[in-house]
């Protein structure tokens, strides 16, 4: 039974509600994250000619991709998201439209394997927009669109010379940009043999003419290994290396592989947010998450008990779905296996889940269809399906709103606490704590917020993780006077160790300026090592204190003034021995409500209580912190004697001092 004009006309409608419910309810308060930033800073500060060159010894023909869209489209992450919707909506309906040509008497099961393709939950990195929407989406459109050709070339018998002409242009399009979609194609084999088996009975003719169908194809993708296989050999190449040629997998490993895709792909992913959520129940946003999961779950069992009434119920969708989605799954992870990537769902690598998305939606639709005969069950079993998609795509989307909201408390408090910085200056830390974003990532928006006027291929300013760079090419000592060179696409970043402020963000606490002459060495000894080793190469000489212009990215909100913004100024002030400006502007915070979350940050109002000789209050404050947490002994002992060492030579003040020192039980 096919459904009725008005209810086939519906399907993209329930698609595009469905696309914005999985994915645009933070549209406005998501942002860039990952590669997004460096691609928008080339954008923005080099125009979109210079992504010809970016890709030239990657990607060579993402150039054009990233030339079209860039040049159309703000590098402003809301237009990004919104762009996002609109591919995401497009490869919805083309995967729809591919399902039902093949399948037109199951226009049932196509709709369901649609709308699970449209939300498939192994793929998390739908927020990265700028990056993963014209590196892997639309050339996956392309391929989407040269499958429904294809099929509608097979159907429509009398425009098959322009439709597979179109399909032939599609798939170049789709395979030549990116390596990700390179193993798919033997799937439009199958999705012929599918289509034409109601017009052969004996198998020899019918692979016979699926073979001939399918042949222009073959030697297109035979032409793109071909290159492929050159393209990865010739000395420009700069991207991943063929591991499984330096590698190979033991059978087991293949067969281990292989069972990880099936079972990732065909069945994990679909229940993973059940075991994301039982980690933390009672939190807003888990309640908020099964909310929405419940009421998609009865609006879609209410929407599936309507439609394709009637419909036979054959096994000639099920086993085809079955062994076409198996063939999807095992297909598609092979570009991954070959560059020795894992597939780790919940991360940056579940990313390689798009060449799977065909497989995987075809196996679990086939897989129930084919296990439950009952029609309202299996009703209950694909309505919940697709009701613990959404939730997980909103538990995604929660979880890059929350990094988005973390990284503007990171470039707001940098501004606060940084007015200015000299040129060349590196800003080193361990590690900060965002999900999506490395330092590569963050050298860009940094450049952006202090050299918004720059020009060129040099760039001015630059961030490193020591945990992850040092030994490197890019950190390879901690030692003074060593170069340090930052390479992304078409620009660099030449400076020294000799020019470094050190930074530190702790989860909870705001963002600080570590300094050897205050002996943060001492004071922060307990944190990573990869930081202490590398607070005595901190110069804040190196922040130029008075600034004419605050830095600022266009996009990113001002955050509002609570403690740390105050403690940032007061830091400022601690630079330029302000002390009364210190105490004015923390009593402020304090007197407004606010209050430090970290006690390590009254370590600067103690001793400007102190060099103002207000002891009483300092050594109050000293007991009252160091009660909250015995690990700031270390940094009052260092304020302490700061305040000795520096104070006048007079009785009273040193036995004063030095009974407090005794007093903290710090050692001389």
């Amino acid at each position: 039974m096919k459904f009725s004009p008005a209810e086939e006309k519906s399907i993209p409608i329930v698609m595009a509600v469905l696309t914005m419910v999985a994915y645009g309810l933070f549209l406005p308060f998501t942002g860039f994250y990952w590669d997004d930033w460096p691609f928008a800073w080339i954008a923005r500060f080099q125009g979109p000619k210079a992504f010809f060159q970016a890709f030239t010894g990657v990607r060579p023909f993402l150039g054009p991709i990233f030339f079209v869209t860039t040049s159309l489209i703000p590098p402003e992450p809301l237009y990004w998201q919104i762009f996002a919707l609109l591919i995401r909506f497009l490869s919805g309906v083309l995967a729809w439209t591919i399902f039902r040509q093949i399948w037109p008497q199951h226009q049932r099961q196509t709709r369901i394997a649609g709308l699970l393709f449209l939300l498939f939950p192994g793929y998390s990195q739908h927020w990265v927009a700028l990056t993963h929407i014209n590196q892997e989406w639309i050339p996956f459109l392309f391929y989407l669109l040269s499958f429904a050709l294809t099929a509608r070339a097979l159907r429509a018998q009398d425009k098959f010379l322009p439709y597979t002409l179109g399909a032939l242009l599609f798939l170049l399009a789709g395979v030549f940009p990116t390596e990700y979609f390179i193993s798919l194609e033997p799937l439009r084999f199958l999705f012929i043999w599918v289509i034409l088996s109601d017009k052969f009975n004996e198998n020899r003719q019918h692979f016979i003419q699926s073979l001939r169908f399918w042949l222009p194809y073959l030697f297109v993708w035979l032409g793109n290994i071909a290159w492929i296989a050159y393209f990865y050999t010739i000395g420009t190449y700069d991207s991943y290396d063929v591991e499984v040629v330096k590698n190979p997998l033991t059978f087991l490993q293949l067969l281990s592989t292989m069972g990880e895709a099936l079972w990732k792909g065909g069945f994990y992913a679909w229940l993973q947010i059940v075991v994301l959520i039982s980690k933390s129940l009672t939190t807003p946003s888990t309640m908020l998450t099964l909310i929405f999961i419940s009421m998609a779950f009865l609006y879609f069992l209410f929407y599936l008990s309507k439609s394709g009434k009637g419909e036979a119920e054959t096994k000639a969708f099920p086993i085809p779905a079955i062994l076409i989605g198996t063939a999807g799954l095992l297909l598609g992870r092979v570009p991954s296996v070959v560059a020795g990537l894992p597939l780790t769902l919940q991360s940056s690598n579940d990313r390689f889940m798009i060449s799977m998305m065909l497989g995987g939606s075809l196996f679990i639709v086939g897989f129930i269809e084919f296990l439950i005969k009952h029609r309202s069950v299996k009703n209950y079993i694909f309505a919940l399906l697709i009701a613990l998609s959404i939730g997980q795509q909103f538990f995604n989307a929660n979880i890059f709103r929350r990094d988005w909201e973390k990284q503007q408390e990171f470039f707001q408090q940098l501004a606060w606490r940084i007015p200015a910085m000299r040129a060349n200056t590196t800003l080193l830390t361990d590690v900060l704590p965002v999900d999506y974003e490395t330092d590569l990532s963050f050298t860009a928006p940094i450049n952006w917020m202090y050299a918004p006027e720059h020009t060129g291929s040099d760039l001015a300013y630059s961030i490193i993780y020591s945990e992850i760079r040092l030994g490197g090419g890019m950190l390879p000592t901690l030692e003074k006077d060593r170069e340090i060179n930052v390479g992304m696409r078409t620009i660099y970043f030449h400076g020294s160790t000799s020019q470094v402020i050190v930074i530190y963000m702790p989860e909870r606490g705001c963002l600080r300026v570590l300094d050897p002459a205050r002996g943060d060495q001492i004071t922060y000894s307990q944190q990573s090592r990869f930081l202490v080793e590398a607070i005595p190469l901190s110069d804040p000489s190196n922040i130029i204190v008075i600034s004419a212009a605050t830095p600022n990215i266009p996009f990113l909100v001002e955050q509002k003034h609570t403690w740390c913004y105050f403690y940032a100024k007061a830091e400022l002030a601690y630079q330029e021995r302000n002390w009364k400006k210190v105490i004015e502007l923390v009593d402020e915070a304090v007197s407004l409500g606010y209050g430090p979350e970290d006690p390590f940050e009254w370590l600067a109002y103690v001793e400007a209580q102190a060099r103002m000789r207000n002891f009483e209050s300092a050594q109050e404050l000293s007991n009252t912190v160091l009660a909250l947490d015995k690990s700031i002994r270390k940094g009052l002992c260092e304020v302490w004697k700061r305040v000795q060492a520096e104070g006048p030579a007079r009785n009273e003040f040193e036995s004063t001092v030095r009974q407090i020192l005794t007093n903290m039980e710090c050692s001389s």
